[in-house]
C-alpha cells in the first residue's frame, strides 16, 4: 500500500509541476512495494512459527540470495509498464525493468546485511 501512495504522490505532484510521468511513477511503486515487502519478511527474526523463523534466520544469512526474489518480482512486473506505456520497445523495456530490478536487488540486499547486523547485537 504504501507504494502506490508514494507512486500516486509522485505522480500527482509531477503533474502539479508539469512533469508528470506515469512510466516512472508505475515503476516507483512497484520498486517500493517489492522492497516493502522483502525488508517487512526478515525484519524480525524471532516472531511467528518455526518455520517462518527458519526462512527469515536464511533470508539473514544469505541476504544476496534473498534479495533476487524481490529484484525478479520488481524486473517481471515493470516489463509490460515499460512496454506498453512507455513503448520503448522489447529491448529497451528489457533494459529498464532489468535495470530498475538490479537496483531493487542491491538496495533489499544491503538493507537485509543492516537487518542482520542488528539481528545478531540484540542476542
Amino acid at each position: 500500500m504504501s507504494g502506490g501512495v508514494i507512486s500516486a504522490t509522485s505522480y500527482g505532484f509531477g503533474l502539479l509541476t508539469g512533469g508528470g510521468d506515469l512510466v516512472w511513477a508505475l515503476g516507483l511503486g512497484i520498486s517500493l512495494f517489492a522492497m516493502v515487502a522483502a525488508i517487512g519478511a526478515v525484519a524480525k527474526p524471532e516472531d511467528g512459527d518455526r518455520v517462518t523463523r527458519q526462512a527469515r534466520q536464511w533470508s539473514l544469512q544469505h541476504p544476496w540470495k534473498f534479495a533476487l526474489l524481490p529484484a525478479g518480482i520488481t524486473a517481471v512486473l515493470d516489463y509490460p509498464v515499460q512496454l506498453l506505456i512507455d513503448g520503448e520497445g522489447v529491448f529497451g523495456s528489457a533494459f529498464d525493468a532489468l535495470w530498475r530490478g538490479a537496483l531493487v536487488y542491491l538496495i533489499t540486499a544491503i538493507v537485509t546485511l543492516t537487518l542482520q547486523g542488528r539481528a545478531r547485537s540484540s542476542r
